[in-house]
């Protein structure tokens, strides 16, 4: 029988064509019903039009829908992929530029942080009504999360799902193996590793190649290779403090932290140089997404006329699916689930991003102990402030929200408490229109 999957946030189109051609290049799903869904029309047509070019050119009988109601696409649905952006790109600009007249300068503001905390307030209204609807209509589906804030709203849908299995998929930590094979001049397969931690703040716990750890060799390419060095400079302070790599961007996890932005010297030194594509420019992630839309018809019409490479890649959920659904072939990833006796000095019940294997019985998340003492006082921080802040979301408690913002490692680097509380009101002011779980 032909298999069902339902991409919603589908006007994402690269991303959408990207998981796309991985999942039809698996047997399991060369026949199956792609549904698409989207609120903005133009994004869903384009979607559907790149789609139907990667049906064509791998000679798949699969078919494609796309449909602006969730609910006409869910009903007989195998899995679902969530991508969506709850807002327009102009309500996430307003939190980045709230903070940044208080001093809080952030580069993308999608995860944690004060932008990633109201950024979570006013998505996961709309992920928890998904999360019902696919419980009413496709009870049995495995329902595969790309949507940040990951951690604080697979934490929130954990909590609340019934029957239908949720975890919460990132590209950080495949990419820091691509990242490492590069550095090191290796096979990418031949490397061997466990990673654990919190979404954007796991670490590389192993890193081996044929039972040798690959640390030391990691860290005399760091200091004695400039080029090395420079092209990830925050990931790679981090990495000579403590030892470990982490999984995320440089960019990105500057703004989990108090050292690398609380002021304009530190931001000339550690972020706004080096050869990254992402070395933590302040409001970053605006200007990447305002290019892509500028791009947005060239793009497809290259994409629709030149030839194509139908080469699976290296996201997660193409393998999930056909692990689940498919051919039954076991497979090993990271993903975003709670920390039932998973981590051991992380808060029981929290969201952890741990090695969880995919097969025909499910998902089977793995125990992987404690996180070294030299990463974990910032990690146990930062699940705690998720926590709080999920809580608050789940009860409608806006002192929690300012309670979890205080700690905020970015945000009492460089602000007192009064600006601090300042800060969450403004933002509170902005986004109410989207908060119906605060409503007085």
């Amino acid at each position: 029988m032909s298999k069902k999957i339902v991409l919603i946030g589908a006007g994402s189109y690269v991303f959408t064509r990207n998981l796309v051609r991985d999942i039809l290049t698996f047997p399991a799903f060369r026949d199956a019903e792609i549904a698409l869904v989207d609120i903005d029309p133009k994004g869903l047509d384009f979607s559907r039009k790149a789609v139907q070019r990667i049906i064509e050119a791998g000679n798949y009988p699969a078919k494609v829908t796309a449909t602006m109601d969730r609910r006409e696409a869910l009903p007989g649905a195998d899995g679902v992929l969530s991508m969506l952006m709850a807002q327009p790109l102009e309500v996430f600009r307003r939190d980045l530029e709230i903070c940044e007249k208080y001093g809080v300068k952030i580069n993308v503001g999608d995860t944690r942080n004060p932008a990633g905390i109201f950024r979570f307030l006013r998505t996961a209204p709309v992920m928890l009504d998904i999360l019902r609807d696919v419980e009413e209509l496709c009870p049995g589906a495995i329902f595969l999360n790309y949507t940040n804030p990951m951690a604080m709203l697979c934490r929130a849908m954990q909590e609340k799902a019934e029957s239908v299995t949720v975890t919460g998929l990132c590209h950080s930590v495949q990419g820091g193996i691509s990242k490492f094979a590069k550095i090191l001049n290796i096979p990418e397969e031949e490397i061997r590793y466990v990673c654990a931690g919190i979404n954007h703040m796991a670490y590389y716990l192993k890193l081996e190649r044929n039972g040798e750890d690959l640390y030391p060799l990691l860290r005399k390419r760091t200091l004695e290779d400039r080029a090395v060095y420079e092209d990830d400079i925050v990931r790679n302070e981090m990495f000579l403090a403590t030892g470990y790599y982490v999984t995320e961007s440089s960019g990105h996890f500057s703004e989990y932290t108090p050292w690398f932005r609380k002021k304009e010297e530190y931001l000339q030194k550690y972020c706004y140089r080096g050869t990254s594509w992402n070395t933590g420019r302040t409001n970053f992630t605006i200007e990447v997404r305002e290019k892509r839309a500028a791009d947005f018809d060239s793009e497809l019409k290259k994409f629709l006329t030149e030839p194509i490479d139908l080469k699976r890649g290296n996201e997660y959920a193409s393998r999930i699916f056909n692990a689940i659904l498919g051919d039954g072939e076991m497979y090993r990833f990271n993903g975003n689930v709670r920390n039932w006796n998973l981590v051991d000095n992380l808060p029981q019940g929290a969201c952890v991003e741990v090695p969880v294997l995919a097969s025909k019985n499910g998902l089977e998340a793995i125990h992987v102990g404690s996180i070294p003492d030299a990463v974990l006082p910032l990690m146990q921080l930062s699940s705690q402030i998720e926590e709080m802040a999920v809580k608050a979301c789940l009860t409608g408690d806006r002192e929690l929200i300012y309670q979890a913002m205080i700690y905020d490692p970015l945000a009492s680097s460089v602000l007192d408490l009064r600006d601090i509380r300042a800060m969450t009101d403004e933002l509170f002011a902005f986004s109410e229109p989207w908060l119906p779980q605060f409503a007085k």
